[in-house]
């Protein structure tokens, strides 16, 4: 490995697997260190559930690291992609895929431009709503892809809107298939949204791919949920699946409340003339205005 290739000013400490971490360079060319990497994820299918969220912001995914989230998925929009780039910074350590719009390839010659897009700013991997031949022709370009299957809402209209996918026997034929698929294009993992969780404990014994649960249950190699579910950062109604650890739109919006408060009594000062009190000003020294008078006056 050469320094000339990194992409965050040098090689990681030698220390890294005492830590618990990984040294690693990405697809974009940056050394780093993971606590994770796609083999290691791979290999511990079926040996032990590990955890997953999506932060929004970069304090998001800074505690989501230090509390020790396996893997984390960040958004990823190739227009503004200065936050997914500042999540990635905020956790260094963590494996992490960018999610990529599914409008944002209308080629397999796009999706592969795009996911090189994002590894390029460190991502670890992509998430998507791809056909199997995107994520076919992505995969084949070496760029580790987590798909998605069950309920996908950008794709819901197919499947009767937003609700549980699978409860038939047509349906969950259907969704194996559809995982199938997606490990036969290549990807390494899924996420599987809303199906029962009978289901995905079947399904995830008959695929190699690292599965996802969001609303799925209990039956994947993954559990994921949204760190706005987590966090509480949205008063209800909240998703059947989902459970609030916090409650920090109240939070918000007790500062809300403040901010107007503070906002009031400053219109209340200034109009009352209580603002700007002495202890806010600055004085003249003596006799500075009239030698400013008398300038002004010659």
């Amino acid at each position: 490995m050469s320094s000339h290739a990194t992409g965050d000013g040098g090689i990681p400490p030698r220390d890294a697997g005492a830590r618990g971490l990984t040294r690693v360079m990405t697809l974009g060319g940056a050394y780093g260190t993971r606590n994770h990497t796609v083999h290691g994820l791979r290999a511990q299918k079926g040996k032990r559930v590990l955890v997953e969220t999506l932060p929004f912001s970069p304090e998001e995914a800074a505690a989501a690291e230090q509390a020790g989230v396996d893997t984390m998925k960040v958004r990823f929009d190739p227009n503004m992609p200065e936050t997914a780039a500042a999540c990635r910074r905020a956790a260094p350590n963590t494996f992490m895929a960018f999610s990529v719009p599914l409008v944002a390839a209308a080629s397999e010659v796009e999706a592969v431009r795009l996911g090189y897009q994002a590894m390029a700013l460190g991502a670890d991997a992509i998430m998507c709503q791809w056909s199997a031949k995107f994520v076919a022709a992505a995969a084949d370009a070496g760029i580790p892809i987590q798909g998605h299957a069950g309920l996908v809402p950008r794709k819901s209209t197919w499947t009767g809107g937003l609700r549980a996918v699978g409860k038939t026997l047509d349906e969950a034929l259907w969704v194996y298939r559809e995982i199938k698929q997606l490990e036969e294009a290549g990807a390494y993992a899924v996420e599987v949204e809303v199906i029962p969780e009978e289901l995905l404990v079947e399904i995830s014994k008959r695929t190699t791919l690292m599965t996802s649960s969001i609303g799925a249950g209990s039956g994947g190699d993954i559990q994921f949920l949204f760190a706005d579910d987590i966090l509480g950062n949205n008063p209800p109604p909240y998703p059947r699946h989902s459970k609030q650890y916090r409650h920090l739109y109240k939070m918000k919006e007790e500062m809300q409340k403040e901010r107007v408060a503070g906002f009031t009594e400053f219109v209340e000062d200034v109009r009352g003339g209580a603002f700007p009190g002495p202890e806010y000003v600055i004085r003249a020294p003596d006799g500075l205005i009239g030698e400013f008078l008398g300038a002004l006056d010659e």
